[in-house]
């Protein structure tokens, strides 16, 4: 009887792993729709749009952009979450996918539980800038400041990445901040200008034009290595403060229970999108690094990200009790 019922799971497993390839094979036979939790215009925005154009020729159907602003970016990603795990409605996100979970109460989805991470789109550094009216070149000359007084930043939100990358900074270098939120890059970086902020750790495209007409000043980037769009602007960590940096970072995920074998087929048609010079060139401009990770390498990399956020956030006293 065991050796029977032994048989019997076999053969159903190999079954519906048989089907799922098949359904893999046909998918996709109608357009594909892509969640952006963020509004048009952002480097969450048009990053995706960049990748999902040359996916759409690879894969033969059209790929819909759709924005779902709102909520710390949790509304685009619970119509991502309940959705039909069937690989036509995936969720372009970033760095604040792993945030949330500590600074969002009642988040209306499990991070981790409810869905499929796909694959990576890049790494997009951050760049500190300062006004020329504060008479700082140099990030020590900042973190000096800090120590005599708490210096006042931009944020986009409480426990939006940009505000964790200065978080991080301040807690390596032990200065004292205060963040001043904003709408958006556009504002903060106005204020950054004018100097009734003292700094802002701005996305490095809408900041590249004012440090080249000289209106900001620069002065560390938030990665691991440095923005081949700032080659000068050394990084935080080459500033010398330890364990600084802050690695803001796209990405794709599905519906949890969407096939393995589609998630694995998006992934690697996304690896491939990513390796066309067009795309690359595009990227490049925007200053977005290369990261790539399949599937099940995101997926671990997602978890670990979830921890390192969540214990950042307690540390910077941000995290939701």
């Amino acid at each position: 009887m065991c050796k029977r019922r032994g048989l019997f799971v076999a053969i159903a497993t190999a079954a519906v792993m048989t089907a799922s390839l098949v359904h893999a094979e046909e998918w996709p036979t109608r357009p594909i729709r892509v969640i952006v939790p963020l509004s048009a215009g952002s480097a969450l925005d048009i990053v995706p749009r960049i990748v999902f154009e040359q996916l759409s020729k690879q894969l033969g159907q059209p790929i819909i952009v759709e924005n779902r602003p709102g909520a710390s970016g949790t509304i685009g990603g619970r119509a991502v979450a309940v959705a039909d795990p069937d690989g036509y409605t995936l969720l372009a996100h970033s760095s604040a996918f792993v945030i949330a979970p500590s600074t969002v109460p009642n988040l209306p989805y499990d991070a981790i539980k409810d869905f499929a991470p796909v694959a990576t789109l890049g790494n997009l550094p951050n760049v500190l800038v300062v006004s020329p009216s504060k008479n700082i070149t140099k990030i020590q000359q900042l973190v000096a400041l800090g120590k005599e007084r708490p210096i006042t930043f931009g944020s986009i939100g409480v426990g939006s990445p940009i505000q964790l990358a200065m978080e991080r900074l301040r807690l390596s270098a032990g200065f004292k901040a205060q963040a001043i939120s904003f709408r958006g890059a556009p504002e903060a970086l106005v204020e950054a200008m004018t100097g009734r902020i003292d700094a802002y750790y701005s996305p490095v495209l809408p900041a590249l034009s004012f440090i080249r007409d000289g209106k900001l000043i620069p002065l560390v980037v938030s990665s691991p290595t440095r923005s081949p769009a700032l080659p000068n602007v050394p990084t935080s960590e080459e500033a010398g403060y330890p364990n600084s940096a802050y690695r803001f970072w796209l990405g794709v995920f599905a519906p949890a229970k969407t096939p393995p074998a589609i998630v694995d087929r998006l992934s690697n048609e996304i690896g491939k999108a990513l390796q066309m010079p067009e795309v690359q060139e595009k990227l490049a401009q925007l200053g977005v690094q290369s990261m790539s990770m399949d599937s099940k390498q995101f997926g671990e990399f997602v978890k670990h990200e979830l921890v390192i956020n969540t214990d950042l956030a307690k540390a910077a006293g941000i995290a939701i009790p």
